[in-house]
C-alpha cells in the first residue's frame, strides 16, 4: 500500500483518514494472513465506481477500498462505470504489486454503461493470457433474453500450483422482487454457456493430483435467497458452492440477501476451500455521522451517501489451498515406481546395449583366434 498521498492532506483530512483506517485494519486483521501456499480470492461491487453521486468518491473511501482489496489476491469487481479514474487511482495506492484487467462498456440495453474488472497481486496470481467476453449465440436467444445486458468477463489466472478461469457476471437486476423472469433466464443461460464450453476452459480428462484448472463463475447474481428460481438457476447448470460459504450471511448492507456468489464448475477440482466469508466493512469504517460532518453534502442521508463512497455491497471471499507440491511429488515416486526394476526404462536399455556390444565383441575376438590356429 502507498500511504505517501496522505502527507499533502489538510491536518483534518489526515486525522479522520487516519482514524478510519485504523479502525478497518483492524477488522481486516480477522480474515486470514496471506500465506505462501494459500489463496483468497473475493468478489466486490462497488456501488458506481466512477460515477459522480454526491460529487464523486472522497479520498476517505478510494484509501479503504484499495486497503480492503489489498487483504486478497485477486477481486473481481462489478460496476465500474466509463470514467477509470477512480479505479486507477486505487490500483494506484495499493502499489506497484498490483495491475487490474477490464473489458470495454456495456451498451446494451440494461448495461448501464457499466464493466467489469478483475484485480490481482502480481507477486502471488499470475494472468495466464486467456480473457474475453462471452456472448450468448443466437440460437439460445430468446424473447426476453437476446443477450446477457453486462456482458461475462472471464479470464484466466494462476496461484501456486492451481489454475482458475474467472467468468465475472452482473446479472439483471430489474424489479425489487426476488425471481424476475429476466434475471432467471440471464443466470440460467449464462451457467449453461458456461457448462457447455466447460472443455474449452478445464481440461476435464486430466488427474487432478497437481497443477488442478477450475472453472469459477463469480459476481453479483442478484440472487435474493437460497430456495429461489434464481439460485437454482445456477446450481442445475453443475455450478457448486463451496460448503463454507453456504453457511454465510448475506452480501448486502443488511445481510438478509444472497446477491453475490462464488461458483464452481462441477465441483473445486484438486483443491480445497479451507474458509470463506463475507467481510462487513461497516462495522468498521464509515459508521459514525458525526466524523463526516461537512464532508457529507448537507441534503443526503448519511446511510445513502456511504454506501456511494464504499459500496451497497459487502465483500465475498474464500481461501484455498493452492500448493500441491507434496502430490507432485508422490506422483513422481509413483512413475518411479513403476519403472523396471534396475533402473528406469531408458537405463534398462543402455544395459541391454552394452551387453549385445560385448557378446559381439567376444565371437569377434573368438573367430579370430580359430582362423590362427587353421594358418
Amino acid at each position: 500500500m502507498d500511504y505517501t498521498g496522505l502527507r499533502r492532506m489538510s491536518d483534518a483530512d489526515r486525522g479522520r483518514l487516519i482514524t478510519t483506517l485504523t479502525g478497518l485494519r483492524t477488522g481486516l486483521r480477522r480474515l486470514p494472513a496471506k500465506g505462501p501456499g494459500n489463496f483468497l480470492l473475493a468478489t466486490w461491487n462497488i456501488r458506481e465506481f466512477g460515477g459522480t453521486k454526491y460529487r464523486g468518491r472522497i479520498p476517505d473511501a478510494l484509501y479503504c477500498i484499495a486497503e480492503c482489496i489489498s487483504r486478497f489476491d485477486l477481486v473481481a469487481v462489478q460496476e465500474v462505470r466509463q470514467d477509470l479514474v477512480a479505479l486507477k487511482q486505487v490500483v494506484r495506492i495499493l502499489g506497484r504489486d498490483w495491475d487490474y484487467i477490464y473489458n470495454d462498456v456495456s451498451l446494451a440495453d440494461g448495461g448501464n454503461g457499466e464493466r467489469l474488472a478483475f484485480l490481482f497481486n502480481r507477486s502471488r496470481v499470475r494472468f495466464t493470457g486467456l480473457a474475453g467476453e462471452l456472448v450468448l449465440p443466437s440460437k439460445s436467444a430468446s424473447k426476453l433474453v437476446a443477450q446477457i445486458a453486462r456482458t461475462p468477463f472471464i479470464c484466466g489466472f494462476q496461484s501456486g500450483w492451481a489454475k482458475f478461469n474467472l467468468c465475472t457476471v452482473h446479472i439483471y437486476y430489474g424489479e425489487g422482487k426476488k425471481d424476475d423472469p429476466k434475471r432467471i433466464e440471464e443466470i440460467e443461460k449464462t451457467a449453461k454457456l458456461l457448462a457447455d464450453k466447460a472443455k474449452s476452459y478445464i481440461n476435464l480428462d486430466d488427474p487432478v493430483d497437481y497443477s488442478p484448472e477450475n472453472l469459477v463463475l463469480l459476481g453479483d447474481f442478484n440472487i435474493f435467497g437460497r430456495e429461489d428460481a434464481t439460485f437454482q438457476a445456477l446450481t442445475k447448470n453443475r455450478f457448486v458452492i463451496p460448503e463454507p460459504l453456504l453457511r454465510q450471511k448475506g452480501s448486502n448492507v443488511s445481510e438478509d440477501k444472497f446477491y453475490d456468489q462464488i461458483a464452481f464448475f462441477k465441483e473445486t477440482r484438486g483443491i480445497e476451500c479451507s474458509n470463506a466469508g463475507v467481510f462487513n466493512f461497516y462495522q468498521y469504517a464509515f459508521n459514525d455521522p458525526k466524523l463526516y460532518k461537512g464532508v457529507m453534502p448537507a441534503s443526503a442521508a448519511f446511510n445513502t451517501w456511504r454506501t456511494f463512497q464504499m459500496s451497497d455491497h459487502l465483500i465475498m471471499w474464500t481461501e484455498f489451498n493452492v500448493d500441491k507440491t507434496d502430490a507432485y511429488l508422490k506422483t513422481l515416486t509413483r512413475e518411479q515406481a513403476s519403472a523396471p526394476k534396475g533402473g528406469t526404462k531408458k537405463a534398462a536399455t543402455k544395459k541391454t546395449a552394452k551387453t549385445a556390444v560385448k557378446k559381439t565383441t567376444a565371437k569377434t575376438k573368438a573367430a579370430k583366434k580359430k582362423a590362427a590356429k587353421r594358418s
